[in-house]
């Protein structure tokens, strides 16, 4: 087994064997088939009672079903009273969607750099980032595992700052025995296919401050006070959007949060696993999980030791091979994220609206580069990694995670045994 399957050896993880996300059963037909039935098609009684379920699984005083996590963010900063001119940080490495958000009210995106070990926000140079017209943060919660929220919230009351929880890949995630979602004053999770918990396409804000919600509520639905079951006056008191979702998206998601329990324990065991077996594998840098933080394992993250590797190659382009190599073991392996935030075009170039906007209101550029070499650790990171989504996810269990195991450890320990320009070809 040690002959790697890129260089004609015998393949570790047979075709077929690991199942795909997310499992779908009668409950899931007997929900879907009832609002496809309905009379009601658009916002029913199947979305007022996911957001009264997911509330209460969740342990948040308020739920709102919206069409997606990026939508949820948004109505986040809008309910935090984030506008024009606004700094709000996030962090260097994460889905673009984390910062964008900040754009899309017109506030300016100020970005701190990452911690290697968690991979989140490194709280310890956020008071750093913090700037006189900076308005919130936006934490995120990335892969699964938490962000030490004590820290965060001691330093946003410290300054008077909102905190935004970007929980979209962290359901069910806890910091200190409490999940997240409930520790800034407003938090999204997303409910796309990727996603532990999934309708295909969908997203939940959450908040425990009554106004910070009924602000969001009218950034969700055209700028009114009154929801669509509401007795509406049809009148538009702020700027609005259409955030919200259908009766069959809600119906497929209140049959799998009906199952999550299932899922998050199996999440956990076969994370677990996956983590002993592949322990003190040569050239592998493991994800952590520090004390006090439970990890949903949405994304199990396999990142190469460049250090115990050895100088003289291009980590990219190891990477990429080793990614290749892990492929062609069987093992379902994704690259995220090929660039950190501030490299990407949309910040770099400064003109999210033509003319500038919002970088040219007064004042608001003032200190604000987006220089790549400014976030080392994100970069390390972002050129290392390979990613592992939903394989651990059930129904798939010990078996699966034995082969995975395998094919990882067989590539690792024969890094040396790669050959880029064969591993692309």
């Amino acid at each position: 087994m040690s002959n790697l399957a890129i260089n004609g050896g015998e393949k570790t993880v047979p075709e077929g064997l690991i199942k795909p996300w997310p499992p779908v059963d009668e409950t899931d037909e007997e929900l879907v088939m009832d609002a496809l039935h309905s009379n009601k098609q658009a916002r029913g009684p199947h979305n007022k009672a996911l957001e009264e379920e997911f509330a209460e699984w969740n342990g948040s005083k308020h739920a709102v079903f919206t069409n997606s996590g990026t939508a949820a963010l948004h109505m986040g900063l809008v309910g935090c009273g984030v506008g024009a001119g606004d700094h709000v940080l996030a962090p260097a490495y994460t889905w673009s969607s984390s910062a964008t958000c900040i754009m899309h009210h017109n506030a300016i995106p100020v970005f701190v750099d990452i911690d290697f070990d968690t991979i989140n926000i490194d709280v310890d140079k956020i008071e750093a980032a913090i700037t006189p017209r900076t308005k919130a943060i936006v934490v995120v919660h990335l892969h699964g595992l938490a962000v030490n929220m004590d820290k965060v919230m001691a330093i946003a009351e410290k300054h008077d700052l909102k905190v935004i929880e970007d929980a979209c890949q962290a359901h069910g995630a806890t910091f200190k025995g409490t999940k997240v979602g409930n520790f800034g004053h407003a938090a999204a999770f997303s409910l796309n296919q990727n996603k532990c918990l999934s309708s295909g396409e969908g997203g939940i804000f959450v908040s425990n401050d009554d106004e910070v919600t009924a602000k969001a509520k009218q950034l969700w639905s055209f700028g009114e006070t009154r929801a669509p079951e509401e007795s509406r006056d049809y009148h538009a008191y702020a700027l609005g959007w259409m955030y919200r979702n259908n009766e069959l998206t809600a119906a497929f998601a209140r049959a799998q949060l009906k199952k999550y329990p299932w899922y998050f324990e199996t999440l956990r065991n076969n994370g677990h696993l996956l983590h002993e077996k592949l322990e003190g594998v040569s050239n592998l840098i493991r994800p952590t999980e520090p004390e006090g933080h439970e990890h949903n394992w949405y994304n199990y993250n396999l990142r190469l030791d460049m250090e115990q590797i050895g100088g003289g190659v291009d980590p990219l382009t190891l990477r990429d091979a080793v990614f290749a190599s892990l492929k062609a073991e069987g093992v379902p392996v994704s690259v995220w994220q090929k660039f950190i935030l501030p490299e990407m075009t949309v910040f770099q170039a400064k003109n999210a609206y033509g003319g500038g906007f919002p970088w040219s209101i007064p004042g608001a550029d003032e200190g604000v580069e987006y220089n790549p070499d400014d976030y080392p650790v994100a970069k390390k990171h972002c050129n290392s990694y390979i990613a592992m989504v939903q394989a651990l996810r059930a129904p798939n269990g010990p078996e699966v995670v034995n082969y995975i195991a395998d094919g990882v450890a067989k590539v690792f320990e024969n890094i040396d045994d790669i050959d880029p320009e064969k591993a692309f070809s």
